[in-house]
């Protein structure tokens, strides 16, 4: 039964890992900018300064930005 208990909880984070890498985000690269966004469209998005950009969850974590307020 330990050896179930251990193998779900490495797919549950193994499975969790592969979303993260996976999932697309939207970026503001101005100066400022701080957050990441699920949609294009977002409200958070509105006053960027320069081109929105597309990248990777994991990639934008890597940039330090956080999920903006309005995604919540």
């Amino acid at each position: 039964m330990k050896t179930f208990v251990a193998l779900i909880t490495t797919l549950f984070l193994f499975a969790q890992t592969i979303t993260t890498i996976e999932t697309k985000v939207y970026i503001c690269k101005g100066k400022g900018s701080k957050r990441y966004h699920y949609t294009k469209t977002c409200r958070g998005l509105s006053r960027c300064s320069t081109k929105v950009y597309k990248v990777t969850l994991k990639k934008a974590k890597e940039m330090k930005k956080t999920l903006c307020g309005w995604e919540d």
